[in-house]
């Protein structure tokens, strides 16, 4: 049997676990933002930044919950982009510049997702380093 003294306690307990406090959403200033898509051969991240340069949402088709090398195909990207956009269109970006930066598949699907998300794209740009002249080549066996 419970004591009539353990029984407040054990109420006290679980009043404390329920007033955790919740983090505070911001609303963002500018309605505009840059849509970095960084497609590598095995993942895709795509990070929203506001025109300064701080990260206003971000996500990964590795942190979706893909594992291995379905983590590398367009249809993970597709829903990496498409969870950013519907998080960012809650905090009140609507329209977006991309760029673009990687040789990975999930380029085009991230594009399309941000799209039809209902972000309005306004500019698109391919960042992807490119070498001028490259690496010397390794000399030639005698």
């Amino acid at each position: 049997m419970i004591s009539p003294k353990n029984k407040t306690s054990i109420e006290k307990k679980s009043q404390n676990k329920q007033s955790v406090a919740k983090k505070k959403k911001k609303k963002i200033s500018s309605p505009k933002g840059i849509a970095h898509i960084h497609s590598t051969v095995n993942n895709t991240i795509v990070t929203i930044t506001d025109l300064s340069g701080n990260v206003i949402n971000w996500s990964s088709a590795g942190s979706i919950g893909y594992k291995g090398t379905k983590k590398a195909t367009p249809y993970a990207a597709g829903i990496a982009a498409e969870a950013v956009a519907k998080a960012c269109l809650a905090l009140g970006v609507t329209t977006v510049d991309v760029k673009v930066n990687g040789i990975g598949r999930g380029k085009d699907a991230a594009i399309r997702s941000l799209a039809t998300a209902g972000l309005q794209i306004t500019s698109l740009e391919d960042v992807t380093p490119i070498p001028h002249n490259g690496c010397k080549p390794p000399k030639k066996p005698r």
